[in-house]
């Protein structure tokens, strides 16, 4: 039996990417521009991170899901980073939060890690 705090990072990432076809533009909004097809992008990272949490459900699969996971939160980053420099992207949200947001990453990358 897995322990509960996998299968609550696999719920995580599963509600996460269900998200990106709920609203979408709010992802396409926060994807820097140096990033092409911002539709198709929003499309695949939530079919990926939908993947990847089923995937980490799975003992069989759930190391190498697990680094897809972290190289999806690295991936990740360059999102953070843009939303720190670009006001629109930003969403509003105070800059504390966005700042908080990326050694996040390093924190879900861990989390991860600790299923390989």
């Amino acid at each position: 039996m897995l322990p509960w705090h996998q299968y609550l990072l696999g719920v995580i990432l599963i509600v996460a990417g269900v998200n990106h076809f709920r609203k979408p533009k709010m992802y396409e909004r926060i994807m820097p521009p140096y990033i092409p097809a911002h539709k198709t992008m929003v499309m695949v990272s939530g079919i990926a991170e939908m993947a990847l949490g089923l995937l980490l459900l799975n003992p069989e699969t759930q190391s190498v899901a697990a680094w897809l996971i972290i190289a999806m939160f690295a991936v990740f980053l360059t999102v953070h980073v843009y939303m720190l420099q670009n006001e629109r992207a930003a969403m509003k949200l105070p800059k504390w939060v966005l700042w908080i947001r990326l050694p996040l990453q390093f924190v879900l990358m861990y989390w991860a890690y600790l299923y390989v």
